[in-house]
């Protein structure tokens, strides 16, 4: 049974021994206890026997009249954990009433059991919480926590409005599911998926399509769409342009709502959308938003890890699973109404361990429709196994300096850039040959040091590398150099030495991989390496049809660029599943789904995995064209 705020007050009333003095406030969906005597809460179990009543998260927090003065509480902070262990950052967080201490060694400075934390917290009032300082700081990281310190007032009283939507009185009437699909139906790009039931509104992904300058949004003017104010929530699968390039959008045009994702997810979704909106502008195109609405997504974003339920709607709860593709990315579960209906949406997905990432999960609770990407689903989509390609890779590397010449990698910034790194870094400790210098230029440290920031997201055995300090970070590494500006830039061009560079933008139609591309691409002992898609139309694609000269733009004028390297293309360090993995995920799927949609993909690609999904599976499939609905329930 659902229950108002006012009943998840009334009990918790009778459930709180009365000499406890308490208020209880919302956090979007989580219930919060705020109390000047944290420590009385926490004795016999009280509020897990909450939580268990309520059907709800229970939160802890304290009462602002026992909080220490920030400044004070640093200073505590510091006298009281030991000499010899170096604190990087002691964040505030004054909206949840939370510091987040970085240190260099967090065992000894939380104490024999937590004493040392457990002391600070009742002498300063504040919920501390101790972590290992990352091997790499991440600029977007400090800005949003920054951000989010600055406007606390503002996001308080947002996540308690979020609370109050989540909570309202139950709708009278029949209950009902449908899909409506705004984008990448039959496409790629500009996903866009929209789940209405008879009390909610959700929106899941909102991408762009990169590829088109006419029509590069979802359908916002769909009549389920409007108004924006309607929507209840935004749920965001991973953070790629084409999954999350819009967001800023709806801000723009009304919407005032939560953004659920992961911690990852938000912090690179900022990093690509600024980049987004520095491209367009340098284009010489009128962004659609502007960075204002790019800061307003960030008060609005509630975090939610791997895992954890919460309430997104009325009826509506949510669980991120890992999905496999880049960091922070999640096959989005949902739980509608009381058992009415379960939709999985798996986003982009990779059903296979990668250096970064374990394969996707595929156990949910339940799940009677599963909405599943097509990329690669085809009859004669096939992708080498990540073994293959990186042994592949290591091969064009040998080779290349061995004839002393240089390797050029287009690369995405986030995902295949840090496997490349990880393939390079292996190939380099090995042994086997010289290491040479690896020249990292656009926004790939950045993006490097976001997934240090989450270790947690990454594989066991990754995560292990980056938290201990044994020397085993493969990103760290000396021979891996960031390229500071146009001046170093340069610099490498013009040195004769064999090296490898990792160079942004991942299908050479732009960024600091063309300076590059442009000086070495005539020359027989270097390479040029694609690791990733190469859309249509783009100069990536060109290069890989066999043209053997280019005409590129250079200060104003046209100049020809003859190729006369080494041209290679690995294609087992894609993100995507191919056939066979999207085949093998639904076989091991449990529960498996009665329904399956398919998106993502051409109309030849959605309809064929579909229609193989179908005799195989015994499922009902769709490939659905855009602004189509299916009703689920």
């Amino acid at each position: 049974m659902r229950l108002t705020f006012k009943e998840v007050k009334d009990k918790i009333k009778k459930m709180v021994p009365k000499d406890l003095e308490y208020e209880v406030e919302l956090e979007s969906a989580s219930v919060a206890i705020v109390t000047p005597t944290p420590r009385k809460f926490d004795r016999g179990g009280l509020l897990g026997k909450i939580g268990s009543a309520v059907k709800r998260r229970i939160v802890l927090r304290p009462s602002d009249d026992i909080l220490m003065d920030e400044d004070k509480a640093e200073l505590r902070i510091r006298e009281e954990i030991p000499d010899g262990i170096n604190i990087s950052t002691v964040h505030f967080d004054r909206c949840l009433k939370e510091v987040l201490v970085q240190c260099d060694n967090p065992g000894n400075a939380l104490g024999k059991r937590g004493a040392i934390r457990e002391k600070l917290q009742d002498e300063t009032g504040w919920t501390i919480s101790i972590e290992r300082t990352p091997p790499l700081q991440s600029k977007t990281t400090h800005d949003i926590r920054g951000y989010r310190r600055a406007h606390w007032k503002e996001r308080k009283k947002l996540l308690k409005e979020f609370g109050l939507n989540i909570y309202r009185p139950k709708r009278a009437g029949p209950d009902w599911v449908r899909l409506t699909a705004l984008g990448s139906y039959r496409e790629v790009g500009r996903a866009c998926h929209y789940i209405t039931t008879n009390e909610s509104r959700v929106m899941i992904d909102v991408g762009v399509n990169i590829a088109s300058d006419t029509d590069p949004m979802p359908y916002f003017n769909a009549p389920e769409a409007l108004p924006l104010e309607k929507l209840d929530a935004v749920v965001l699968t991973h953070a790629h342009l084409d999954h999350a390039g819009m967001l800023p959008v709806l801000f723009k045009y009304g919407y005032k709502g939560p953004v659920f994702c992961t911690p990852p997810t938000r912090d690179m979704m900022l990093l690509l959308q600024t980049d987004y909106l520095k491209v367009t502008s340098s284009e010489g195109k009128r962004p659609p938003y502007e960075m204002e609405h790019i800061r307003e997504c960030i008060k609005h974003v509630v975090d939610v890890d791997w895992d954890k339920t919460t309430d997104i709607a009325p009826d509506i709860k949510l669980t991120f699973h890992n999905a496999g593709h880049i960091l922070g990315s999640s096959s989005v579960h949902l739980h509608i109404g009381d058992g009415v209906h379960n939709v999985v949406l798996t986003g982009d997905t990779k059903f296979e361990k990668s250096w970064l990432f374990d394969a996707a999960s595929c156990r949910f609770p339940r799940c009677e429709t599963l909405v599943i990407e097509s990329t690669y689903g085809a009859a004669g989509d096939f992708q080498p196994s990540r073994a293959e390609a990186t042994m592949e890779l290591q091969d064009v590397i040998r080779r290349t300096i061995k004839r002393n010449g240089k390797v050029v990698c287009p690369v995405f910034a986030v995902g295949r850039s840090q496997e490349v790194m990880i393939a390079i870094d292996e190939l380099f400790r090995s042994g086997e040959i010289e290491p040479v210098p690896v020249y990292l230029d656009g926004m790939i440290q950045e993006a490097t040091a976001i997934h240090a920031a989450h270790p947690e997201f990454l594989t066991s055995v990754l995560k292990r590398s980056l938290l201990q300090d044994d020397g085993d970070n493969p990103f760290t590494s000396t021979w891996f150099r960031q390229v500071q500006g146009r001046d170093m830039r340069e610099s490498v061009v013009l040195d004769h030495a064999p090296c490898i560079v990792l160079a942004t933008s991942g299908m050479l139609n732009g960024g600091p991989v063309m300076e590059y591309f442009r000086n070495w691409a005539a020359d027989e002992r270097n390479t040029l390496c694609f690791v990733g898609y190469q859309a249509e139309g783009t100069l990536g694609r060109r290069l890989q049809k066999g043209f053997g000269e280019v005409p590129m733009h250079v200060d104003g004028k046209i100049e020809i660029v003859k190729i006369g390297c080494e041209m290679v293309t690995i294609d087992g360090f894609s993100g995507h599943s191919d056939r066979k993995q999207l085949i093998d995920f639904i076989d091991q799927m449990s529960p498996r789904p009665k329904t399956v949609i398919c998106h993502h993909g051409d109309y030849h690609k959605c309809n064929e995995l579909g229609l193989s999904l179908r005799d195989k599976f015994n499922v009902t499939s769709h490939a659905p064209k855009n602004l189509e609905t299916i009703r689920l329930v």
